[in-house]
């Protein structure tokens, strides 16, 4: 029989894909995450990381441990909330992609906590997202729609984007007056090859084979280049503060956000809170990510 302590270990250490990482989380030093995780290999005569110089990579036997693992990591979150339905307090962490996260999340996360202090929230804004099946973060919000029957999943919220460049741009190079002048512009927009969903993949729905000139992996740095004048590029509606938005009529392109939990702690007092709070937040910010429909 394994030690249940050497299993939080190798959870956090296939969480965080490092031992240093994982030590760091634990606050423990590396070789001590490396011998518990070599006892429990041990215990049950399997391997479970590859390892390597970048890092551990679950083996097949890893991942299928990492699933109960996890699972008993959420029953045992589920027990100790027993008695404590209604309080809403705790920890809770969100992913979500860094424009939304940073623009609209972020400046309300006060009133959140203004309206129930008891609750600790971590906001995770990176390009791409992280996963609540491997317990990263208990919520996320993602551009595509999950599949996976142990997610509730919801649609949040539709949102608009539009093709956006700065006065200076435009007063030194003119507006395109269609969009095949879009051809002979200088273009932002995201690295082909660090695109993380089919959603982002807004010039070839513009105009087929347009190719950016200045690209970024960052949503914030495309809208930066964008305000220093480097050209014209997509952005959703809701960072377009500031500039100035082209073609108009003819580039109205609409995504669509959804909001997805763990079966296991979407009855929470925390989780169900969250959730109703994010849905408000997105109707009261209907002008903001929805311009033309407002």
């Amino acid at each position: 029989m394994f030690d249940w302590d050497d299993l939080r270990v190798f959870i956090t250490a296939a969480r965080a894909e490092t031992a240093t990482g994982a030590a760091q989380q634990l606050g423990m030093d590396a070789s001590t995450v490396g011998r518990r995780i070599a006892a429990l290999e041990a215990s049950l005569k399997a391997t479970l990381f590859v390892r390597s110089a970048k890092g551990l990579r679950l083996t097949a036997t890893g991942a299928r441990l990492l699933d109960a693992g996890l699972a008993a990591e959420a029953a045992m979150n589920l027990a100790a909330e027993v008695g404590e339905q209604d309080i809403v307090g705790g920890a809770i962490r969100i992913s979500a992609s860094e424009g939304f996260g940073g623009r609209v999340l972020a400046p309300a996360l006060p009133q959140l906590r203004a309206r129930h202090p008891g609750l600790s929230v971590e906001l995770a804004a990176n390009p791409g997202f992280m996963s609540p099946l491997r317990r990263e973060v208990d919520m996320t919000v993602t551009l595509s729609e999950p599949t996976s029957r142990r997610l509730l999943v919801e649609p949040l919220t539709d949102y608009q984007l539009g093709l956006y460049a700065s006065p200076a741009y435009l007063a030194a190079h003119g507006a395109p007056q269609a969009v095949t002048d879009l051809r002979d512009a200088s273009l932002v927009g995201y690295i082909d090859d660090q695109i993380y969903a089919p959603e982002l993949r807004y010039l070839d729905e513009v105009l087929p084979g347009l190719t950016p000139n200045l690209a970024s992996s960052s949503i914030n740095a495309q809208r930066e280049m964008i305000a220093a004048g480097g050209g014209v590029g997509v952005l959703p509606c809701f960072l377009g503060q500031g500039l100035e938005r082209v073609l108009r009529a003819e580039v109205r392109l609409t995504r669509r956000f959804w909001i997805a939990t763990l079966q296991e702690i979407a009855t929470t007092a925390r989780v169900r809170s969250v959730r109703s709070w994010m849905k408000g937040l997105v109707e009261d910010q209907r002008a903001l990510l929805s311009p033309d429909n407002a």
